[in-house]
């Protein structure tokens, strides 16, 4: 199988609902997001010898970070300080319908956002992130 790979870093902040040592906290990270593609099932490189073109990594995912993610706060729309939040930065505060651990993030890319912005000849197969130089996570189709 071949498959193309784009990055894009965000700067990103978030608390994870529950956890049992700093990161219950208001927090941040500068994250580094791999998004892996591969032709679908039946579909071969395109009629250039590409998966995808880079640009349109760049313009439907990438771009839809820097709108929804990148320089906003990420919190569960079950954590109860939710509300509160939103009601102190509309716009910079976003209740997400999940825990924002960098797993949960990375699942939500694959599955809801890859599938609703990539065109029907590609698909999104694995995401990276990387929360610190040192952790990452990757959330993948064939796993």
């Amino acid at each position: 199988m071949i498959s193309a790979t784009r990055f894009h870093d965000i700067s990103v902040g978030h608390t994870v609902t529950g956890h049992e040592s700093k990161c219950a906290h208001l927090h941040g990270h500068n994250y580094r997001v791999h998004f892996k593609i591969a032709p679908v099932e039946g579909e071969t490189l395109d009629s250039i010898g590409r998966v995808i073109d880079f640009s349109v990594v760049k313009d439907r995912l990438c771009s839809w970070l820097e709108r929804f993610w990148d320089h906003k706060f990420l919190i569960w729309r079950e954590d109860p300080r939710c509300n509160a939040l939103v009601a102190i930065d509309k716009g910079g505060v976003i209740c997400v319908p999940f825990n924002p651990t960098a797993e949960n993030m990375a699942t939500y890319l694959l599955e809801k956002i890859g599938p609703t912005f990539l065109p029907p000849s590609v698909k999104l197969t694995e995401v990276k992130i990387e929360e610190t130089y040192k952790c990452s996570v990757e959330a993948s189709l064939d796993r």
